[in-house]
């Protein structure tokens, strides 16, 4: 279920999770800002070609809510993660952030990707990741997901099942977004339980669950409280344009932005 909070004429989506106190959490819309056109309203991507002036008073309004940083980065469908710091300029390349500092919000911008939110039941550290299927896929069963949890311990492979919570956010749902033979069988060549994952479309093409797949990596990792996007249509980012962007239905289009932070 989607829980929306309005805060003027904006439209966030909050995480119903059992995140510590000290964790806060929200995912825009595309509802309320300054963009017009293909990127009205809430458009936080600086590199889609809107106004600059309109994008940075979108950021600075998505600030003042958040009452923390929002570090963005320059996501490139990758697996790596940045440790926030206090003076970290925005534009560096990865595809997920962590923090265990208060006043910074690690961030991920989407418009058809997965945004996955983490943080640990004490609630001593945060993370975000941006999974598109070929982040989510990563390199020899590796992938964003599989980073992200792992700087919960220290960077290793260590797990830490029971420890971390997820929430995985709006994304192009299971009818509308089609992939070929290739994407299928990468995906299944890590785990057949993946095929579950995918459905028949036309000859050589198929029909991607992104979030099932996402739910099929946590689990893997022994996460097993995962919360948010169930694959419903509410949550497609393709089937819902008053409300969501997306970059499969229109091409040109704006991007919005999860966010989580700890409060002090």
């Amino acid at each position: 279920m989607l829980w929306p909070m309005q805060a003027h004429d904006f439209d966030w989506i909050v995480p119903d999770w059992p995140a510590p106190a000290s964790v806060q959490a929200c995912c825009s819309t595309r509802l309320g800002g300054y963009s017009s056109g293909r990127y009205g309203g809430f458009n936080l991507g600086l590199h889609v070609g809107d106004d600059p002036q309109h994008v940075q008073s979108n950021r600075s309004r998505l600030q003042s809510h958040v009452g923390a940083r929002a570090v963005f980065m320059d996501q490139v469908h990758g697996t790596d993660m940045l440790e926030l710091e206090p003076l970290m300029p925005d534009g560096l390349a990865a595809d997920g952030a962590f923090t265990d500092r208060t006043g910074l919000a690690c961030t991920v911008m989407v418009a058809d990707c997965l945004p996955v939110l983490f943080c640990d039941v004490q609630g001593r550290q945060v993370a975000a990741a941006h999974a598109g299927w070929r982040g989510l896929l990563g390199i020899q069963g590796r992938g964003v997901l599989e980073t992200a949890a792992a700087t919960f311990a220290g960077g290793g492979d260590s797990r830490v099942p029971g420890e971390l919570m997820a929430w995985l956010g709006p994304c192009i749902g299971p009818k509308a977004f089609e992939v070929g033979e290739a994407v299928r069988a990468a995906f299944v060549a890590d785990s057949r339980h993946a095929a579950d994952c995918f459905r028949p479309a036309a000859p050589g093409k198929w029909w991607a669950d992104l979030q099932a797949l996402a739910r099929l990596r946590l689990t893997a990792l022994g996460i097993a409280h995962i919360y948010g996007n169930d694959g419903s249509d509410a949550w497609c980012t393709v089937s819902n344009p008053s409300r969501f962007f997306s970059y499969r239905r229109d091409g040109i289009t704006g991007r919005m932005a999860a966010c989580i932070w700890r409060l002090a």
